[in-house]
């Protein structure tokens, strides 16, 4: 499980240092039930401690990225390493999610 902190409509997901398959998965059945049950406008996953992201991470969440847009949400990603940004970026991500400029 993930650490996470809810606060003013703002759901922020603590990513592990690894964010691979296994997860992705227990990051999004947590996130859906967080926002299955609260009332969330934004979702911040804070890559502070993440080292490792493979293209689970990716679809984990373009697909809450979804559930989140269709009530007029959003998703942000901060604190990303060099690695993880340029995936973020690669995949066409940071078409839909709010990447953190350097140095924000």
């Amino acid at each position: 499980m993930s650490e996470v902190k809810i606060e003013n409509g703002r759901l922020t997901v603590f990513v592990p240092k690894e964010l691979d398959d296994h997860n992705a998965k227990e990051i999004k059945e947590q996130v859906d039930k967080v926002l299955d049950s609260e009332w969330i406008r934004t979702i911040i996953f804070d890559f502070r401690n993440t080292a490792f992201m493979d293209s689970s991470g990716i679809g984990m969440i373009l697909g809450r990225y979804k559930k989140i847009n269709y009530s007029g949400g959003k998703v942000e990603a901060v604190h990303m390493n060099d690695r993880i940004r340029r995936m973020l970026i690669l995949s066409g991500l940071y078409q839909v999610v709010r990447l953190e400029k350097k140095g924000e």
